[in-house]
């Protein structure tokens, strides 16, 4: 169900700039209009390789010290993410490009998709352990022969109803 919604948006993000370059282009006229993508186009790749440089020495930074560089392959992801749209032509993709580009905006991302993506994931795979809803109690069972019992009863036996 979700991939028919990434597929749709990924339809409607060339439809939306579509939608948007034909009335600017009747504004300012079709010969500015491409210098206009053209130029973001540009202008956002020097970003993006500029952020990627930074990205990758932080990430270096942390792999030397042994830290998990975990903000920086997102960063670098999203770097990524940020290039491919910035090279499509287009109003819609550059803004999403210099939304993931610049770091004012690629920060809060970078959280929303560590908090409702990347933990969600994880704890599918280790059974929560990455957010500590681990079972503490021993083994989980599935056997109907367990018993719980109030702390109270705990140091009784079975045999001593007095």
């Amino acid at each position: 169900m979700r991939t028919r919604w990434v597929i749709a948006l990924l339809l409607a993000i060339p439809l939306a700039d579509t939608l948007l370059l034909l009335p600017v282009a009747g504004a300012i006229g079709l010969v500015p209009t491409v210098l206009l993508v053209v130029l973001t186009g540009l202008v956002g790749m020097l970003l993006v390789r500029a952020e990627g440089r930074h990205t990758l020495s932080k990430l270096q930074r942390k792999a030397a010290t042994g830290d998990v560089p975990t903000n920086e392959l997102l960063d670098g992801g999203l770097l990524i993410a940020a290039g491919a749209f910035l090279l499509t032509p287009g109003i819609v993709t550059d803004f999403l490009g210099f939304a993931l580009a610049l770091p004012v905006t690629r920060y809060p991302i970078r959280e929303v998709l560590k908090r409702y993506v990347v933990r969600p994931y994880l704890d599918r795979q280790t059974g929560g352990f990455v957010t500590g809803n681990v079972w503490v109690g021993g083994f989980p069972s599935d056997d109907d022969d367990v018993v719980n019992l109030d702390p109270e009863e705990y140091g009784r036996s079975g045999d001593d109803n007095t």
